[in-house]
């Protein structure tokens, strides 16, 4: 219901009179970008700020571990409630609004991602956050923006929002990661589809890198590569996948090209 009533709007904005029309000529390349709009239409963005909060802790262990700059990717960003939070994390694991942190965070939907990078909410999002927490990671709008709430400058500029399509052939990303969340994305894949892009994320791992997965996901059953950390929390299995993870902690560029 939700992915017709936002295609209707599209038919309605272009003056087609038909689904049918309008899938012939976006396959046909008569409707310019329009693929991007289409894209968007379809993706779901049901998100929060620390969703699926027992992962949290783990990752502020992790990476008070670690030593040198630190890299994680959030491959499906939605509108940005999960890298913030990654960042809150990291930010409160180091006890400063600069940690030594690079956040790329990615989603193949453009709109959430212009969302994302403003990084404004309304208040009530910050509903189960603890008021210290939202005290230190938040300014609150004023007059007419009463109601509303940004998130500050020294958090925004520790994450790169890039669009990216984990289908795609080729992913805009150089060098390895100390984390990567994955997270309620590949629910909405099939098994041979989560193989192949379990399979790309392995060398994308440096050898004590976490992968963070959703709630409802497996992904043991899925790669030989990988094993259960803690709850749907996975690292690589020293019997395979950490002989592949094929690039190294120092001297990596993460920005994407």
């Amino acid at each position: 219901e939700m992915v017709y009533s936002r295609l209707a709007r599209r038919l309605r904005a272009l003056g087609l009179s038909s689904f049918a029309k309008y899938l012939d000529d976006l396959e046909g390349g008569r409707l310019g970008d329009e693929w991007e709009a289409f894209t968007n239409a379809l993706t779901t963005n049901l998100t929060s700020f620390f969703r699926e909060s027992h992962h949290f802790p783990l990752l502020a262990e992790h990476v008070k571990r670690l030593h040198g700059p630190i890299t994680i990717w959030c491959s499906a960003s939605s509108t940005g409630e999960e890298p913030y939070s990654i960042a809150m994390t990291v930010c409160e694991a180091f006890n400063t609004l600069t940690p030594p942190v690079t956040i790329i965070a990615t989603d193949i939907d453009t709109n959430v991602l212009a969302t994302a990078a403003n990084g404004v909410y309304t208040l009530d999002r910050l509903d189960k956050m603890s008021p210290e927490r939202s005290k230190r990671f938040f300014l609150r709008g004023k007059g007419d923006r009463e109601g509303m709430v940004r998130v500050r400058p020294e958090l925004r500029q520790l994450i790169t929002f890039k669009q990216l399509n984990l289908l795609a052939d080729g992913w805009p990303l150089s060098g390895a990661f100390d984390v990567i969340f994955c997270r309620n994305v590949m629910i909405y894949f099939d098994k041979a589809t989560q193989r192949k892009i379990l399979a790309r994320f392995v060398p994308l791992m440096k050898p004590d890198a976490l992968l963070f997965a959703g709630h409802s996901e497996n992904f043991l059953y899925v790669s030989e590569s990988l094993k259960l950390r803690g709850k749907t929390v996975y690292e690589l299995d020293d019997r395979g996948g950490a002989a592949k993870a094929s690039v190294h902690r120092n001297g990596e560029n993460h920005e994407p090209r």
